[in-house]
């Protein structure tokens, strides 16, 4: 018999398209519940980090990083070790903070 505490949750969060990562096996998502996720405004993440940090023209600098990212990932090569998503946007904003 095995006890379980109801205040207690298992969360799996997947990301089969990613480098490396493989689909979780149907036996074990038939015991989980599917949630869809968005794709979040980089812009907006970019602005309020950058006036986290103290810049006064923010929204100008995160429009044009973001814009930066985006048409290197539409135009340059899209080998899967070129990483242009938002753990890039995230690397440039710590360093420029």
């Amino acid at each position: 018999e095995l006890n379980l505490n109801s205040a207690c949750s298992v969360f799996i969060t997947m990301n089969p398209g990613y480098a490396g990562r493989s689909e979780l096996p149907d036996n074990l998502k038939a015991l989980f519940r599917t949630v869809a996720m968005m794709v979040p405004d980089y812009g907006m993440i970019a602005e309020i980090m950058l006036y986290s940090n103290g810049y006064l023209i923010a929204r100008d600098c995160a429009r044009k990083i973001v814009t930066t990212y985006k048409l290197c990932s539409e135009q340059l090569s899209s080998q899967d070790h070129y990483d242009y998503g938002m753990r890039a946007v995230m690397a440039v904003l710590r360093a420029a903070g």
